[in-house]
């Protein structure tokens, strides 16, 4: 690493997590809604609680959102340094996604985020991942579930496929803290009270925009 990259390592380290820290599903929910996202569906400021309290257009944004804070980043840092320090800065947006400065080190599950990452370093491992996390989310209906799988089909395919060991530190790290941070989901999985999506071919549920909570979700 030379000296410009020393000078330019900390801001864009901390400029990366500063934008993960954003949490877009939280701002469009007030913005455009005059809702709160974190009071509704599962009280997460996710993709998945913001297609389900706001409906499929507003998650689509906040998707498209939380994927390009994990992506801009990772791809500009991939351009700029080598795999240690690229893994690094990728990893901010993910950690501010997760435990956001906004709010108070609260946040999402940095699904969206994470494999956002994935497809600025590993393209073509991330479409095999989606194609695997579409799969599972078509045969079991839960998100939950289907993130679990991609984190570990990442990680197994990151570490056979001979990629940069920070790459493949990083695929098993993120595989832990998936599982950590879907621990209630897969406890819920286990007693089968994990809640399914609604796919468009399936019987729809009751609306979900009122002000309970719902156990769980992303």
């Amino acid at each position: 690493m030379n000296l410009l990259h020393v000078i330019l390592f900390i801001p864009m380290l901390a400029a990366a997590y500063l934008v993960g820290a954003i949490p877009f599903g939280l701002v469009i929910g007030k913005l455009f809604f005059n809702v709160d996202i974190r009071e509704r569906g599962s009280g997460n400021v996710g993709t998945t609680n913001a297609f389900r309290v706001l409906g499929k257009k507003a998650g689509i944004a906040v998707l498209a959102c939380d994927m390009l804070k994990g992506y801009l980043p990772a791809l500009l840092a991939s351009l700029v340094f080598g795999p240690w320090a690229t893994i690094v800065i990728a990893s901010a947006p993910v950690a501010g996604h997760m435990h956001s400065i906004f709010l108070r080190g609260s946040g999402g599950k940095g699904i969206a985020t994470g494999s956002a990452v994935a497809l600025a370093l590993v393209p073509a491992i991330y479409i095999v991942v989606l194609a695997i996390w579409v799969a599972v989310l078509l045969a079991g209906r839960m998100v939950s579930l289907a993130s679990l799988v991609a984190a570990v089909s990442l990680a197994a395919l990151v570490l056979v496929t001979g990629q940069p060991l920070p790459y493949g530190l990083a695929a098993v790290l993120v595989l832990v803290l998936v599982t950590v941070a879907h621990r209630g989901n897969i406890e819920r999985m286990l007693h089968h009270t994990e809640p399914r999506v609604t796919l468009p071919w399936t019987a729809k549920p009751p609306a979900v925009t009122g002000t309970g909570r719902e156990p769980g979700g992303s």
